[in-house]
């Protein structure tokens, strides 16, 4: 049994990704809402590590800025740029420049920073395997049908780790075997930075390769153990656009179990879309062609769906939203939202309320119980609770230049096609008559008809006041 070693990290992000064709960094491409790089560090955060070091290279500012908005965590996370990208192995030793000043006699995972779909269960089981073999070096390998594209494992009569070949370099014996390297490895620090120093960039790529140094270390009479991946797809490098769209939709396979077994009901989950920082309360049920994006947080009870694209957007309980678009809002419990409607930034809707078919809301609050239920726009307005805004109405809120706020009092009315044009305030319990348009105040309880709208003050109090026929 070997001993115990502080455990540390280097993950590898440096390289140009051209076959992404694209201009942002290969590493910084999404998957299920989050950077490729960021799953790679959460899945080492998960793990007792000392500190992890990236290694950065194309994109390297974009990178690291990046990173540093979105890292959710207390672990020490540092920075080291490659400027010149010369392969793997120098970008090893880039990174080992970190613990310059640090005690050598600990063990590092290098890892590749387009590897989203590791696990941390993964990396441990290699920590494990490591120490208890008192291994210079342990790899992670796979065993595939399909090996193109992959450094091949050699191994010696006793069946032990004996080098590594890169494709380029493979003969064709070679290129028959099935067991692959990941890139996934755990080394001695102590023993890894001697290696590095004897690597040399003297093959087809003319490049410095870390899959060299386990030859080194095994030259040097050290022991090099390997780990077999029970699950191939984990160590999936992400090279291009096809191999992106397939680590997606691993990833969201994954994300959509995890939720369903903690109670959540999908109708088609493979028509089901879950970002990672979305968070799903038991008994919510999804229909087909639901997205959840950002953010994005939905209670117990309620139905999404179908169709919807909800996106940094929290959803109370027992609400039902159907065929609709939100982003940047707040809608309460019990709600009705859709089918058809567009809740833009800003929108907050209350408990009870209903926000019906062809409804546009912007930085719009609408209070508890209120109803816009069809073919109305609200934006940069307040709605009171128990109002009803009738079909067609329009808080005209832009006058060219700048934008104006409407407010809307509790239990008023508006009619249809009328238009409030901003900045005015309708009281409590006021009536507006169908077409009219709104262009001063009006008083609680009044009635304001025609274009422009004259004002009846007192109207629906000598309403009430009158029988029913």
């Amino acid at each position: 049994m070997g001993q115990y070693r502080p455990l540390s990290a280097v993950v590898l992000a440096a390289g140009e990704g051209t076959r992404m064709r694209s201009s942002t960094p290969k590493v910084l491409h999404p998957i299920a809402g989050r950077p490729i790089l960021l799953h790679v560090i959460d899945a080492l955060t998960a793990l007792p590590l000392q500190r992890i070091v990236v290694v950065v290279g194309h994109g390297a500012e974009r990178v690291t800025k990046t990173l540093q908005e979105q890292l959710a965590t207390e672990m020490p996370v540092e920075f080291v740029e490659q400027r010149v990208q010369r392969g793997t192995g120098d970008a090893t030793s880039a990174g080992l420049t970190a613990f310059a000043d640090d005690f050598d006699e600990d063990d590092v995972l290098v890892v590749p920073g387009d590897t989203p779909l590791l696990r941390p269960e993964t990396l441990a089981a290699i920590a494990r395997e490591h120490r208890s073999s008192d291994a210079a070096a342990t790899l992670l390998t796979a065993v595939t049908h399909d090996p193109d594209g992959y450094g091949r494992i050699l191994r010696d009569k006793l069946d032990r780790v004996a080098a590594i070949v890169e494709q380029l370099d493979a003969s064709p014996d070679e290129l028959a075997i099935q067991e692959v390297n990941t890139s996934i490895y755990c080394f001695r620090r102590g023993l890894l930075m001697p290696a590095l120093r004897r690597l040399s960039p003297e093959n087809a790529q003319g490049e410095y390769y870390l899959t060299d140094a386990v030859g080194v270390l095994r030259a040097a009479g050290h022991s090099v153990t390997a780990v077999i991946a029970d699950d191939p797809t984990e160590a999936m490098g992400v090279n291009d656009r096809a191999q992106l769209a397939e680590a997606e939709a691993v990833m969201r396979e994954r994300i959509n179990t995890r939720w369903m077994r903690t109670g959540v009901s999908m109708t088609d989950p493979s028509h089901t879309y879950i970002d990672a920082a979305v968070e799903l309360e038991p008994d919510v049920r999804l229909l087909p062609g639901v997205i959840l994006e950002g953010r994005t947080v939905v209670g117990a009870h309620t139905v999404v769906g179908p169709d919807c694209h909800i996106v940094d957007t929290i959803v109370g309980e027992n609400s039902v939203i159907r065929n609709t678009v939100a982003r940047d809002s707040e809608i309460g419990d019990r709600c009705s939202v859709g089918p058809f409607a567009h809740l833009r930034a800003g929108t907050r809707v209350a408990d009870d309320a209903h926000i019906g078919g062809f409804v546009e809301t912007k930085n719009a609050e609408i209070g508890e119980g209120a109803k816009v239920p069809h073919l109305a726009y609200v934006g940069d307005a307040e709605v009171g609770p128990r109002a009803n805004v009738a079909a067609g109405t329009i808080t005209a809120n832009y006058d060219g230049k700048d934008k104006h706020r409407t407010k809307i009092g509790a239990d008023a009315r508006t009619g249809s096609n009328s238009v409030l044009v901003a900045p005015v305030e309708v009281g409590d319990g006021a009536y507006i008559a169908a077409g009219a348009v709104v262009t001063s105040d009006v008083p609680a309880g009044a009635l304001a008809k025609g274009v422009p709208a004259r004002i009846t003050e007192g109207w629906a109090a000598r309403r009430d006041e009158k029988p029913t026929p």
